[in-house]
């Protein structure tokens, strides 16, 4: 599996407009194939910061979603929003467990 946190900060000017290309962005990807979870949401601590929790089955999963036509309008329109640099990270997972709380 792999998994992907990314977070983007977004200029406080454009917010709307990046969160209604972002819960597109959402919709869209959950629906591929190879998707385990897309996910984005908003900092607690900072409003303007959307960090995106993303799992997928394998490399051909993430490899599609990179290719997908609304991962790229999104890719495409995301300089005019940002704030600064956004921050993704990559893990390579063996294995994962659902943990009781």
């Amino acid at each position: 599996m792999i998994v992907v946190h990314a977070s983007f900060p977004i200029d406080p000017d454009s917010r709307e407009e990046a969160l209604d290309l972002i819960a597109d962005l959402v919709t869209e990807s959950q629906q591929e194939d190879g998707m385990i979870d897309y996910r984005a949401a908003t900092d607690v601590s900072d409003p303007n910061v959307v960090r995106f929790f993303e799992r997928y089955e394998d490399e051909a999963a993430l490899g599609a979603h990179s290719q997908s036509d609304h991962f790229r309008e999104f890719s495409a329109a995301l300089p005019d929003l940002l704030a600064g640099e956004p921050e993704v990270t990559r893990f390579d997972v063996e294995s994962a467990e659902d943990v009781d709380l």
